[in-house]
C-alpha cells in the first residue's frame, strides 16, 4: 500500500550522511511535521473523494479547477529536475564499474543521463507490464539488497575497531539549529519521504480505515526511519565529510567497505545493482504522474500533443515532453562547480516544486472541512476541526519553511564566490516561478477557448 521503495532509495543517503548525526534529528522532525501529516491528510481526502484525479480533484474541490490544475502540474513537473538528479547517481554507479574518476566528469554524466532518460522513456511506450516488472525487480536488486548489505558491512566495520569518519560522542547527537547547512538538510529529508498522497488513494480498500490506515502509516514511519538512519550512518562512518560526493557517496562507501573486508571484486557488481535499481525507479516514476497529467490534458488545459496515447494506452506525448525538458535541465551540470553541486540543485528544485503541490493540498484539507462538511469521509484526521488545523497547519508551515531554505547555496557554491551564489539562487527562483506560471498560462488560454469548463468539478 505504501510506496516504501521510493522512500528507501539509496539516492538520498549521501546528502544525509554528510552531516552525520544531524540526520537522526531532521529525519525524525520531517516525519513528524510532514511525512505522517501528509499521509493522514491525503487519506482523508482520498476517502472523501475517491474518484480519479488525486490532488487535481481534491484541490479543485476546495479552490476551483485553476488551482487543482496547478497542483497536479506541480506533482508532474517536479520529476523533470528530479530525473537528472537520480540519473546522475546512475552515472556515478556506472563509473564505479569501469573508472570511478568518471563520476566527476561532467560530459560523461550528461551523456549517461541522456541515454538513460530516453531509454526509460521508450521503455514506457511498451506499456505497464514491463514497467511493473522493472519496478519490482529494481526494488529488490537495487534498493533492498544494497540497503541490507551496507547496513551489515557498516556494522562489521564499526565492530572491527576501524577508524570512524564521524564522532560517536553525545555532543554530536545535538543538531546545530543555527547551521544553514543542516537546515538545508530538511529539503533533502522532505524530498526523501514525499509521495504519501500516492498511497492514500487505496484508503477505501483498507478494512476499518480509521484504525488500520494510521497504524500502517506509523509502522511504515518506523521502518523508514530505522533503515534510512542506519544505512546513512553506514556511509558516514566510512567516508569523511570532505571527501563525500552527493551523487557517488553510496558507491564510495561500498568501495571502501568492500576493500576493508577483502571483497574489492564486489564493488562493480554492487554498482550494477545500484544503477539498475535507480534506473528502474525512474522508469516507474515516469508513468504515474504522466498519467495524472493525461487526465488534465483530456479536460483541455494542456496542448493536444500531451493528450496523445499509443495502442498500449501510454501517454506518449507527455512522456516525450517530459524527456525533452529533463534533458535541457540536465545541462545545468555544465554550469555548476561540481557534479555534486548539480545533483543538489536539481534535488532542491524538485523539492520546491513538489512542496508547492503540498501547500495546496494541506490548505485544501482545511477548506473542505468547512465548505463540504456533509461529504462522507470513511477516514478523518482525528480531533475534528482543531485536529485538521493542527495536522495540516504544521505540515503547511514545514513545507513553506523548506521551500524558503531550499534557496540556500551549498558550501561548494558559496566557496565559488558571489557570482556562483547568484546563479544558484537565480536558477531555483526562475525555475519555481516559471513552472508555477506555466499551468496558470495554460489554464487561462484554455478558458478563453472554452475548454476545461466541464471538467471534474
Amino acid at each position: 500500500m505504501i510506496n516504501v521503495a521510493a522512500v528507501l532509495s539509496l539516492r538520498n543517503l549521501p546528502s544525509m550522511a554528510e552531516y552525520g548525526y544531524a540526520l537522526i534529528f531532521y529525519l525524525t522532525l520531517a516525519s513528524l511535521c510532514f511525512f505522517i501529516p501528509s499521509a493522514l491528510v491525503s487519506a482523508e481526502l482520498a476517502s472523501g473523494w475517491p474518484r480519479k484525479g488525486g490532488v487535481y480533484l481534491w484541490v479543485g474541490e476546495a479552490f476551483g479547477p485553476k488551482w487543482g490544475f496547478v497542483a497536479i502540474f506541480m506533482q508532474w513537473v517536479e520529476n523533470l529536475p528530479w530525473f537528472p538528479a537520480i540519473l546522475a547517481f546512475v552515472a556515478a554507479s556506472i563509473a564505479y564499474i569501469f573508472n570511478p574518476e568518471l563520476a566527476a566528469n561532467k560530459l560523461f554524466v550528461i551523456v549517461v543521463i541522456w541515454i538513460a532518460l530516453w531509454t526509460a522513456t521508450f521503455i514506457n511506450f511498451r506499456g505497464m507490464r514491463l514497467s511493473a516488472f522493472l519496478s519490482t525487480s529494481g526494488v529488490i536488486s537495487g534498493t533492498i539488497v544494497p540497503g541490507v548489505a551496507i547496513i551489515l558491512l557498516g556494522t562489521g566495520y564499526v565492530l572491527s575497531g576501524k577508524p570512524l569518519a564521524i564522532s560517536f560522542s553525545p555532543g554530536a547527537l545535538v543538531p546545530e539549529l543555527g547551521n544553514l547547512n543542516q537546515l538545508m538538510l530538511l529539503a533533502g529529508m522532505l524530498m526523501a519521504i514525499s509521495g504519501m498522497e500516492m498511497s492514500a488513494v487505496h484508503v477505501t480498500e483498507v478494512k476499518n480505515p480509521r484504525h488500520n490506515f494510521p497504524k500502517a502509516i506509523f509502522i511504515a514511519v518506523f521502518i523508514i526511519l530505522f533503515l534510512s538512519i542506519i544505512g546513512s550512518l553506514a556511509v558516514a562512518v566510512v567516508i569523511p565529510i570532505g571527501d563525500l560526493s552527493l551523487s557517488a557517496g553510496v558507491n564510495q562507501a561500498f568501495d571502501n567497505l568492500f576493500r576493508v573486508f577483502g571483497l574489492g571484486w564486489a564493488s562493480p557488481l554492487m554498482a550494477v545493482l545500484l544503477a539498475y535499481g535507480a534506473l528502474a525507479m525512474v522508469i516507474t516514476w515516469m508513468v504515474g504522474p504522466s498519467k495524472g497529467v493525461l487526465e488534465v490534458a483530456g479536460d483541455g488545459y494542456l496542448p493536444k500533443y500531451m493528450s496523445r496515447k499509443n495502442r498500449h494506452g501510454m501517454p506518449t506525448g507527455t512522456l516525450v515532453v517530459q524527456g525533452a525538458i529533463s534533458s535541457l535541465l540536465s545541462l545545468a551540470i555544465l554550469f555548476m562547480p561540481t557534479v555534486s553541486g548539480a545533483f543538489w540543485i536539481m534535488s532542491a528544485l524538485a523539492a520546491q516544486l513538489y512542496l508547492v503541490m503540498y501547500l495546496l493540498m494541506f490548505a485544501a484539507a482545511i477548506k473542505l472541512r468547512y465548505s463540504q462538511p456533509e461529504v462522507e469521509r470513511p477516514y478523518r484526521v482525528p480531533g475534528g476541526k482543531p485536529g485538521i488545523w493542527l495536522v495540516s497547519g504544521v505540515a503547511f508551515l514545514a513545507s513553506l519553511f523548506v521551500i524558503i531554505f531550499g534557496f540556500i547555496p551549498t558550501d561548494s557554491v558559496r566557496a565559488s564566490g558571489t557570482n556562483a551564489m547568484a546563479a544558484y539562487v537565480s536558477f531555483l527562483l526562475v525555475g519555481v516561478v516559471l513552472f508555477v506560471t506555466i499551468p496558470l498560462i495554460f489554464y487561462y488560454r484554455a478558458r478563453k477557448r472554452g475548454a476545461g469548463e466541464q471538467g471534474a468539478f
